[in-house]
């Protein structure tokens, strides 16, 4: 098993307080400085777990820049496409198609979640989509752990907001490039 100590900026012994983490000392004062030693059985184990502590890291960061969440399990991606699917609707031109090429693409994340957690993906993201529009609840998502509802507050499935719309902008900002590299549009067009 993975054993994390945490061993915090020494100020004087006297104002450190000691306390015993299984068969390690884990050394604190009131500082606001930490280093973190992780070991494991394996080096894989080890980069697991430093890739493991930079992901809860960034969400950390991610909230203090801005604290707002957004529920996850693909579920602001199914009613982000809803949005841009209804959008596309209202257009006539053949802009549409490009529209409803993004509303599309919007879905492969839920999909590909769908599809990693053993689920039949495009019944599920059907029927997910199909209860968001029947419910006029943006909360349904992939229900990835068999709990038997669609419904991430109540599974308390969070996102960042800012990593999500960090998502989107980056995934955006791509299709552009390229369709501007292939001349597809003009370098000024949707800015």
């Amino acid at each position: 098993s993975i054993q994390f100590f945490f061993f915090f900026k020494q100020k004087t012994a006297y104002e450190m307080l000691r306390s015993l983490v299984g068969s390690e000392m884990c050394i604190r004062d009131r500082s606001k400085a930490v280093t973190l030693l992780v070991r494991g059985g394996s080096q894989m184990v080890v980069d697991e777990a430093k890739r493991s502590l930079h992901d809860a890291l960034c969400v950390v960061r991610n909230l203090v820049k801005k604290n707002k969440i957004i529920y996850g399990g693909g579920s602001a991606e199914i009613a982000m496409s809803i949005a841009v699917q209804q959008a596309a609707d209202q257009i006539s031109s053949v802009e549409q198609y490009a529209i409803r090429g993004f509303s599309r693409a919007l879905e492969d994340i839920p999909t590909a979640l769908a599809d990693n957690t053993g689920l039949m993906p495009i019944e599920t993201i059907a029927e997910i989509r199909s209860s968001q529009i029947r419910d006029k609840n943006p909360r349904y998502g992939v229900d990835c752990v068999g709990a038997g509802t669609l419904d991430m507050k109540e599974q308390s499935v969070y996102e960042t907001f800012l990593s999500k719309r960090q998502q989107i902008q980056l995934a955006t900002q791509v299709v552009k490039m390229i369709l501007k590299i292939d001349d597809c549009i003009q370098p000024d067009e949707y800015e």
